[in-house]
């Protein structure tokens, strides 16, 4: 659990990460729909859960770039974590409430199948509004709202617009033009991530979902 701090003087994003911070204070949200027509079919085929593979489809791409990694620590000070652990949301459909969460991530995808089973078996009944105790620093929040096929979300966060971390938001999936599709929302701030970084989060996730054969059923 690593942070890394930035030497601002240095840093290449200096001067926009003072602008949006500072002069134009800014989170935005984007959404965008992932084909997850070939993912589908075979974690069907295997028995996997589609929650926990995207979960961890979002984890290993916000492991890969330091700008969804990056945050304040404790002291204010500013910098990047080694590594992140997705921190995610369970719903209580008996009382309609949810519970959040937190699993260690790996970049095997069996093992990190067998933490999340573990952390639901333990925790998942549990109707609190946080039930794993111990949750690290170094976690980023996702969650699913499996009942709407949305086309944007946005969360509207009281915190003198200083939380830099990502917040990811899945959708219902649903059929169009022969495909499965499943709409994402990523939220960021604007000081650590442009639209650029943004795309190719989405692009990327793309590729994971194309490409799953490559991570789902590896040793």
């Amino acid at each position: 659990m690593k942070f890394n701090l930035i030497d601002k003087e240095t840093w290449s994003r200096k001067p926009y990460f003072d602008h949006f911070l500072n002069n134009v204070r800014c989170t935005y949200s984007m959404t965008a729909n992932i084909d997850i027509t070939d993912l589908l079919i075979k974690l069907k085929n295997n028995h996997i859960k589609l929650y926990p593979a995207l979960i961890y489809m979002a984890t290993k791409i916000i492991n890969r770039h330091e700008e969804f990694r990056t945050c304040f620590d404790e002291r204010g000070n500013l910098g990047y974590w080694e590594n992140m652990n997705p921190c995610f949301t369970v719903f209580h459909k008996d009382n309609e409430t949810f519970t959040n969460i937190w699993t260690i991530y790996s970049d095997n995808f069996r093992l990190f199948y067998r933490n999340y089973l573990d952390d639901i078996g333990k925790y998942g009944n549990v109707k609190n509004y946080s039930a794993k105790e111990n949750e690290p620093k170094n976690t980023f929040s996702v969650s699913c709202i499996p009942w709407t096929s949305f086309t944007g979300f946005n969360l509207n966060i009281y915190a003198d617009g200083t939380y830099l971390l990502p917040i990811i938001t899945y959708g219902k999936y649903f059929e169009q033009d022969g495909k499965t599709l499943l709409p994402i929302s990523l939220q960021v701030h604007h000081a650590v991530c442009d639209g650029y970084h943004t795309s190719r989060f989405f692009n990327e996730l793309q590729i994971m979902s194309q490409n799953c054969d490559e991570w789902l059923l590896s040793n």
